[in-house]
């Protein structure tokens, strides 16, 4: 008999728990997580834009909602996911071109987005925290 100590089932806990995830892998993941996030809040955006257009008091009411601490979170969290979005697909774009195709240049270029976008995400905190 042969002594076999590999898992046999690797369950949801193995993947998010055990399992060491490589840095370009969580950035594609988290690029397509943000991706997510803009597709339903393009919904919020949309139902914003009609509130605003339909009356002066409807535009006020918007104008409210934005300003309460509720609104500005998720402005700042719609704004954090397109700025990451976008630093990700800028990545996503030079790597289908042939750039950074080396572990070494993923692992390079995933550093590079999150730095970036960590200075995006807070810049857009500073905007969005002065309205």
């Amino acid at each position: 008999m042969k002594n076999d100590s590999r898992p046999i089932n690797v369950g949801i806990s193995d993947l998010l728990f055990r399992f060491r995830w490589p840095l370009p892998a969580l950035t594609s993941i988290t690029h397509r997580i943000a991706g997510v996030v803009l597709f339903v809040g393009t919904g919020f955006a949309l139902y914003a834009l009609d509130l605003s257009l339909s009356s002066e008091s409807g535009f006020e009411e918007l104008r409210g909602l934005l300003l309460s601490p509720f609104g500005k979170f998720i402005s700042w969290g719609l704004l954090s996911a397109l700025a990451y979005h976008f630093i990700a697909g800028i990545k996503h774009l030079l790597m289908d071109m042939g750039v950074a195709e080396t572990l070494e240049g993923g692992i390079f270029a995933a550093r590079v987005v999150l730095f970036l976008s960590v200075i995006a995400i807070f810049l857009n905190a500073v905007w969005v925290m002065q309205w």
